[in-house]
């Protein structure tokens, strides 16, 4: 840092300005980089997600496969897929009633909680105000 002894009060403010500026413009840019590499990881996550989730459906049909084979051994094949089938159709009502009812419980889509208690904070700071 250099001496700044002697230094007129307004330069010294046009100073901090400048830096304060600088500062703020050099974190930004840092931010910036930051976002896009963790952008870029998060992206290459996402499709390496995809992959294994189209993979492990495979492997999915496989093993339901397998199930109507062994039940084939007992049953005829078609109603050994039948009974398979019915499962499936079983497990995938249930699922979607269960996400039918996470989907209510989180519409509307706004913080409900969050707004009553502004609402809460401006009533007190009125009634503050007002003693």
């Amino acid at each position: 840092m250099s001496d700044l002894t002697g230094t007129p009060t307004t330069e010294l403010v046009k100073q901090l300005s400048e830096q304060s500026a600088q500062l703020v413009r050099e974190e930004l840019r840092l931010a910036q980089l930051e976002l896009r590499q963790k952008g870029g990881r998060a992206a290459k996550g996402a499709s390496l997600l995809g992959g294994a989730g189209v993979t492990a459906l495979y492997g999915l049909g496989a093993l339901i496969a397998g199930f109507v084979a062994l039940l084939a051994l007992a049953l005829p094949a078609w109603a050994a897929a039948m009974i398979v089938a019915a499962v499936l159709f079983l497990v995938a009502g249930v699922l979607a009633l269960r996400g039918k009812k996470q989907l209510e419980l989180a519409t509307p889509p706004k913080p409900e909680e969050a707004a009553e208690s502004v609402k809460a904070d401006v009533q007190e700071i009125k009634n503050r105000g007002h003693r």
